[in-house]
């Protein structure tokens, strides 16, 4: 893995040297744009909408529009002000990670230590915070921004996942929740006996992105010059009529599926 940022973590009076590592890697095929005639690749121009003329990456800056079609130019300096430039991961608290709504969540990094001088302390904290069950709040700065994030501890390694700051998340806001349905007693019921029929381990390795590997498939089936088979249409799904029924129905085949798969 390629190390994406260098700092150190800062916990009261300690500081551990860390390197920073993505921890992800999305798996979905890229395609490129193609002109249909010729197969050529599809390349665009930074083009000025003022004079027409192209646009060299030194000529081009950063403006933030105040209102429509007026703009405030900043220059990097600008937006590194009030940045304190430090590479410090600085620990504010430790809290419970259930407290937090994983909708504040954003992008998951490994954090390890940096040669053998951070080693010790490192270990002393992720012990320390593994044992007691708690993540740790903490702000970082990279990539021109200052960030909120967690720092918790998955298989002897830190893991940092950085969060969306509070004011970032949308309020829910729609008209077809301001009136509460008329739900009754022996539908919830049933619903409830759908959950415990479908209740079960989480095991990340049994799931499998089907969509890619057909897509993967269908890639190599046309490299290799093969005549590609349309699936017939399966359409779309019936509407619900009737909601206990259809509640039923799904309890009964949840427990089929699982005394078939137990």
């Amino acid at each position: 893995m390629r190390t994406i940022w260098k700092g150190a973590i800062s916990f009261g009076l300690v500081t551990i040297p860390i390197r920073v590592f993505t921890a992800i890697e999305e798996k979905s095929l890229k395609f490129n744009q193609l002109h249909e005639s010729d197969q050529g690749r599809i390349k665009y121009k930074r083009v000025c909408s003022v004079d027409g003329e192209e646009v060299p990456t030194d000529q081009i800056v950063k403006g933030y529009e105040y209102e429509k079609d007026h703009y405030v130019v900043l220059s990097d300096d600008d937006l590194d002000r009030g940045l304190s430039g430090s590479r410090a991961i600085e620990v504010l608290k430790f809290v419970r990670q259930e407290e937090i709504d994983p909708i504040l969540f954003k992008s998951s990094y490994y954090l390890s230590p940096d040669g053998a001088t951070g080693a010790k302390a490192y270990a002393l904290l992720r012990r320390a915070l593994g044992e007691e069950g708690l993540v740790a709040l903490v702000k970082v700065q990279w990539r021109d921004k200052e960030h909120l994030a967690t720092m918790r501890v998955k298989d002897d390694v830190f893991v940092l996942e950085t969060m969306f700051w509070p004011d970032e998340i949308r309020e829910p806001d729609f008209e077809e929740l301001k009136e509460e349905p008329d739900v009754r007693d022996q539908e919830v019921q049933m619903a409830r006996m759908l959950i415990d029929s479908m209740t079960d381990v989480f095991k990340p390795d049994e799931f499998r992105d089907s969509y890619r590997e057909k897509l993967e498939a269908l890639v190599a089936q046309k490299i290799e010059g093969k005549e590609i088979a349309v699936s017939p249409d399966e359409g779309e799904a019936a509407p619900v009529v009737d909601l206990m029924e259809a509640l039923r129905a799904s309890v009964e085949a949840a427990q089929k599926d699982k005394t078939a798969t137990g």
